[in-house]
C-alpha cells in the first residue's frame, strides 16, 4: 500500500465509522452511498459503538502468507450495539474460550506490516469484555 492512500484511509482505519440513513435510521459498516434498505441517498457519517456481541465466528489455523506468524487467530461477525454488523479479529483470548454471544469491545492494535521495512499498519480489533 502506498503511503499517500494509507495516510487518506486513516480516519477510518483509527475509527470506527459507518453511516447512518436519515430515512429509516440503518445503520451501515463499512459506510455506503445508498441505504440497503430504503434505497435512500441520504446517509451521514456515524461514529459505531465500540461494543458488541460475536454473532458468529471462525478459527484460521492455515493463515494467508503475512499472517502465518499469528496463527492460530480468531476471526468473528460481530453485531455492534447500534445494529451495524462488522467482521474483525478477537483478540485478548483463546480460540476455545470464544463463544457465540460473548460481549466484546473494540481495542486499537497493530494490525500487519507492509513488508520488511514498511508501514506498520493500526487499527481496531476486538476483545472479551472483563466484567
Amino acid at each position: 500500500m502506498s503511503v499517500p492512500r494509507y495516510w487518506r484511509e486513516i480516519k477510518y482505519r483509527y475509527r470506527l465509522l459507518g453511516c447512518m440513513c436519515k430515512e429509516c435510521g440503518s445503520v451501515f459498516f463499512p459506510r455506503r452511498h445508498i441505504c440497503l434498505k430504503c434505497g435512500s441517498r441520504d446517509l451521514e457519517e456515524v461514529k459505531l459503538s465500540e461494543r458488541g456481541r460475536v454473532v458468529s465466528y471462525t478459527v484460521v489455523r492455515n493463515p494467508p502468507k503475512e499472517y502465518e506468524k499469528y496463527a492460530p487467530y480468531i476471526v468473528a461477525l460481530i453485531e455492534l450495539g447500534d445494529g451495524a454488523r462488522i467482521l474483525s479479529q478477537v483478540v485478548d483470548c483463546e480460540p476455545e474460550e470464544v463463544h457465540l454471544g460473548m460481549e466484546v469491545e473494540a481495542t486499537f492494535r497493530r494490525v500487519r506490516e507492509d513488508g520488511p521495512s514498511g508501514i506498520i499498519e493500526y487499527g481496531y480489533k476486538f476483545r472479551p469484555v472483563i466484567s
